[in-house]
């Protein structure tokens, strides 16, 4: 959501040209983030968020874009996105692909409430549960394989004890599989700042766009680990159980889920890790961008490995 690719008022009005959406008042880029551009956009008609996309290709996107509207019908808060005259959902504007959502109200937030985590994890089981319908599939693209691969550009460049544990976490996941566990639609990116907020009511799940198919309790562990994490790379214990409470207030997580739960904690903080190692040492270049600190969850993945308790209940 870093501005990467510059767009012009001339350009964006024509472009607009192909919506509904009557006449450009105001283009504004957006300054967080760190893989497409994004930009709010106000037209005589509302209030939107324009999506460039920097990696993904025009013929990528009927997956993520169609799950959002799929999603929000089955009535999940999200953004919807904006069909154009010819239906569709994404077009070419300045060289790259890019969509229009529908802009929603509230706001993230850094230190979430219990109740807040609550909230989160109920919709994000609601989420799941109405993905089971949606009929298309996308294979994780940054699941084992991408971190292994991933990892192998990056040995060189880590100090010495990083490598080794980057190493020997990438065998241990290795060693485990969770084929046999519920699988569907998920987020992939559920992070306090892909949640808008009003109060303790979720607005809105946003930034689909590493959304896909893979195991549901991966995409819980993503998320906890977020929500309920401290500034010092520890857990707050009480907000990881509410927020699992709030999960499993719709979808009780079975039995297998729950001996898998700390494996899958450490592979959902793993997967972070190794993707801000590659933003920090293979950067993309932008206009304004923001790159996230991967010590983050170096911190938290070396104290799931140190913990036995993980608050199922």
């Amino acid at each position: 959501m870093s501005v990467y690719t510059t767009v012009s008022r001339e350009s964006l009005e024509h472009w607009l040209q192909g919506y509904a959406l009557g006449q450009l008042i105001d283009l504004q880029g957006i300054a967080a983030g760190i893989t497409n551009t994004n930009y709010f956009v106000t037209t005589t008609h509302g209030r939107y968020v324009l999506t460039l996309f920097e990696t993904l290709q025009l013929k990528e996107l009927p997956y993520y874009l169609t799950l959002m509207s799929h999603l929000a019908k089955h009535g999940v808060a999200c953004p919807a996105p904006v069909a154009d005259h010819s239906d569709r959902f994404a077009s070419l504007l300045a060289g790259k692909p890019a969509c229009l959502v529908s802009c929603l109200s509230g706001a993230d937030v850094d230190a979430p409430s219990a109740e807040q985590c609550r909230a989160v994890g109920e919709t994000l089981a609601q989420m799941h549960k109405a993905g089971a319908t949606f009929p298309l599939l996308m294979k994780n693209p940054r699941g084992p394989s991408w971190w292994s691969r991933t990892a192998q550009q990056l040995y060189p460049r880590l100090p010495e004890d990083q490598a080794a544990l980057l190493r020997e976490e990438i065998q241990y996941q290795d060693a485990h599989r969770f084929d046999h566990l519920p699988s569907g639609v998920i987020h992939a990116d559920l992070f306090r700042d892909n949640v808008l907020l009003d109060g303790n009511h979720i607005s809105g799940f946003i930034d689909f766009y590493y959304a896909c198919n893979d195991i549901l309790l991966y995409d819980v562990a993503i998320a906890v680990n977020d929500w309920a994490r401290l500034d010092d790379g520890e857990m707050d214990d009480n907000r990881a159980r509410i927020f699992l409470e709030g999960y499993q207030s719709e979808r009780p997580l079975e039995m297998a889920e729950r001996s898998c739960w700390p494996v899958m904690l450490r592979a959902a903080a793993l997967r972070f890790w190794v993707s801000r190692l590659q933003d920090l040492y293979q950067p993309a270049s932008g206009e304004l961008t923001y790159t996230k600190d991967p010590m983050v969850f170096q911190r938290l993945l070396q104290a799931h490995r140190q913990r036995q308790d993980f608050w199922l209940g």
